[in-house]
């Protein structure tokens, strides 16, 4: 008997029992729905987390003050006022493994521009905050020496500041050499942020204006006298290749050094290294992903057992109708390969129905749950090739009794 022939026995029993054949299929429909959507939640977290590393910049690091006692009772950590402009220089000439050492003090403020105003954060940075934050200007310049040392009335602009000022259309090279008012100081654009997106704690990154630090010191936060030299973050990026931990506790070691701190005293400042914090939290979401996917895939195997429980229920309803074809011909093989198409086919039917409600789901959850999806092809693959390895497991037994009868056997059964 031919494989056509053979093929087209099996798909024709599938015709004819097409409620059976439907409900055999609906364990497969619904276990590789449940996988693709749960592999694409699991990878739209995922891809939100390597968002959140790219956007940090890699290998970085920031050093924030330490806590402080005020009448007895201790503040939290930042609140102390303990590190200066000099310890960020000296990070970055004696620690050879930073590339990068950038002093920052931070506000928020009103900027006016012409009718329009908008409430941001304010920063006053130094040249090396966007390299070690990996983050270019996309139009206009950075910040210069003169800029610096004269605390000149310059501003760099992150591209969400620039749509509330300058609304949602402009281009943002018109914002280069305009005045706007920051705090009621006149202070003219000279750079644009590249877009950033948010946080790894959900905030706009770029709804942020920067000026340099002196200015910022000088003309917009009023820093008291004693402190004109307090930053009230250092950024850090390590270089490429280099020993995070070493460079970490290199840093420790050196600001200890500065603070003029004893042995057994509690540092007034703190080193955290971000990048491995992110990439913890993106270990834990891939973890979360195979732990989806695994979950979604018990409903293939019951799909599985259903194909097979059915198909034993079909072989003793059809026992006297492979008596008759072996009785005039048919090998026990031809028996198997047609008990193999049915359940194949029910598998693979059941896998393609189940793509398609699949990627409903995943466009559902992300558009009404708000959760972010990320569609990979490799699932689908992988989740039909699956179905279709189910239907061949799980048909294999029922195909190998129904071709092992006898024919007289068969004819006799009732």
């Amino acid at each position: 008997m031919s494989w056509l022939s053979t093929l087209r026995v099996a798909l024709n029993a599938l015709r004819v029992n097409k409620l059976r054949s439907i409900l055999t299929m609906l364990g497969i429909i619904i276990g590789v729905g449940a996988v693709i959507t749960m592999i694409a939640v699991g990878g739209g977290a995922q891809a939100r987390v390597e968002e959140q590393i790219r956007s940090l910049g890699s290998n970085v690091m920031i050093v924030i003050p330490g806590s402080t006692n005020s009448s007895g009772i201790r503040l939290g950590t930042g609140a102390a006022q303990t590190l200066t402009e000099d310890d960020a220089r000296a990070i970055q000439l004696e620690v050879e493994q930073v590339q990068a050492a950038a002093p920052t003090i931070r506000s928020s403020g009103q900027l006016v521009l012409g009718n329009n105003n908008w409430s941001t954060a304010i920063f006053g940075a130094t040249p090396e905050y966007f390299e070690a934050r990996d983050w270019p200007i996309v139009a206009g310049r950075g910040f210069e020496t003169s800029d610096m040392t004269g605390a000149g009335k310059v501003a760099i602009i992150g591209q969400t500041t620039i749509k509330q000022l300058f609304g949602e259309n402009t281009p943002i090279e018109s914002a280069i050499d305009q005045t706007i008012r920051v705090r009621k100081v006149p202070v003219t654009i000279i750079g644009v942020l590249e877009k950033k997106g948010q946080s790894a704690m959900g905030t706009d990154q770029d709804d942020v204006l920067f000026v340099p630090l002196s200015t910022a010191r000088n003309r917009l936060f009023g820093t008291p006298a004693g402190r004109l030299r307090r930053v009230g973050v250092i950024n850090i990026k390590v270089r490429e290749g280099g020993d995070m931990k070493a460079a970490e506790d290199r840093i420790r070691e050196l600001l200890r050094q500065r603070h003029r701190l004893q042995p057994g005293t509690e540092d007034d400042f703190t080193v955290r290294n971000l990048t491995e914090m992110l990439q913890a939290q993106e270990a834990s979401s891939r973890i979360l992903s195979l732990l989806l996917a695994a979950v979604a895939s018990v409903s293939l195997l019951v799909g599985g057992i259903g194909i097979m429980n059915i198909m034993l229920v079909s072989v003793t309803e059809r026992t006297r109708e492979i008596g008759l074809r072996m009785a005039v011909g048919a090998r026990g093989r031809d028996i198997l390969t047609q008990f193999l198409i049915e359940a194949v086919t029910l598998s693979l039917i059941g896998g393609l129905v189940g793509v398609v409600l699949g990627l409903g789901g995943s466009y559902a959850i992300g558009e009404f749950a708000g959760w972010r999806t990320e569609m990979q092809p490799a699932s689908i693959v992988l989740a039909v090739g699956f179905a279709a390895a189910v239907g061949v497991f799980f048909g294999f037994y029922p195909a190998r009794k129904a071709s092992r009868l006898l024919p007289i056997d068969a004819l006799r059964y009732e």
